[in-house]
């Protein structure tokens, strides 16, 4: 068969604008393997390029209208044939990856460079898992590796039962931080299943009237500014957070914190998608990192995907899943 079906927008807008079509099966080029997809996610970056929210994202993805009609930034699947050049792969591998630039990934097949952040899965995970292992955790490591964590330093999550929120918890307990998770009533138990030292619901208390100081203090959902976690940092602590701010101030107070004050405001440009991919391998095979997940949707039903995603309530990760 030389054509797929693919999940494809031709104009920027709301979930009802996608559609299911059959288009034709990409060709690997020489560094490239063509994968079948067996499992994907919807992400806060798919909906930002479906709707194109932010208008940055339009340099990205087209100015007026989508450059590529097939959205997904992650996937994992089996590698189904290989470009000539190809030597870090064989047909047959399960892989997974990663490129937040967009990938094509919302489709039964993708093509994919070798070079790119790309891995075989761990034998305990289904591609399920080792699709929703890869975007958050990537964002996550990124918050983690603008500092210098040291083992029994105390941490704040904000959003800690998101994508981005759960897979720092497990990270950050992998490096030795005492941490303490904010979420919503309903998922204290994840919360302390992920290792989280202590859990806070944001629907009886505000975090941010606590007394306790943190050496940093991580918003996963940049849902509270730096202004407010400020009197909560210790003397030399660091704010991260996933968004530009309501009024898009991080990056600036990120340029000039370092030199004002006691604490100072991190902008966490992600980089290195390989390392995360590999690093989110290697932890998932010493059973140090699961991705959680919360619903998933069969390719047809991708819209409802989206829907749930940007009610903003939802757990983990939203996984696709392909027929066999």
């Amino acid at each position: 068969m030389n054509v797929m079906k693919a999940s494809v927008y031709a104009q920027y807008g709301s979930p009802t604008v996608l559609r299911i079509k059959e288009v034709d099966k990409p060709v690997p080029k020489d560094k490239e393997v063509l994968i079948r997809v067996y499992a994907t996610t919807v992400n806060r970056t798919d909906c930002a390029m479906l709707r194109a929210k932010p208008f940055i994202m339009r340099f990205l993805t087209g100015l007026f209208r989508p450059s590529n009609p097939i959205l997904g930034t992650d996937f994992a699947g089996k590698v189904e044939a290989l470009g000539k050049d190809v030597l870090s792969f064989k047909v047959g591998d399960r892989v997974f990856g990663f490129d937040d630039s967009g990938i094509s990934s919302h489709a039964q097949y993708m093509t994919f460079s070798e070079d790119n952040a790309l891995a075989t899965i761990p034998s305990s995970l289904s591609y399920e898992h080792a699709a929703a292992s890869i975007e958050g955790a990537h964002y996550a490591y990124n918050f983690i590796n603008k500092v210098d964590i040291l083992p029994g330093q105390k941490v704040l999550v904000n959003g800690a039962t998101g994508a981005i929120g759960s897979a720092a918890v497990q990270l950050l307990k992998y490096y030795g931080a005492q941490v303490t998770a904010v979420g919503n009533t309903k998922n204290i138990s994840l919360m302390k299943s992920l290792g989280a030292d202590q859990v806070m619901d944001y629907t009886k208390e505000d975090f941010t009237q606590t007394t306790e100081k943190y050496h940093y203090i991580f918003d996963s959902v940049g849902k509270s500014t730096f202004a407010r976690c400020k009197p909560l940092l210790e003397i030399g602590g660091v704010y991260i957070s996933s968004e530009l701010g309501p009024y898009i101030q991080n990056p600036f107070l990120a340029l000039i914190t370092p030199f004002f004050g006691n604490q100072k405001v991190v902008f966490p440009i992600p980089t290195d998608k390989k390392k995360s991919v590999l690093l989110i391998k290697k932890l998932s095979e010493e059973g140090k990192f699961k991705a959680v997940i919360d619903k998933k949707y069969p390719l047809e039903d991708i819209a409802d995907a989206f829907r749930y995603v940007e009610t903003g309530q939802k757990t983990g990760n939203v996984v696709i899943t392909y027929e066999d």
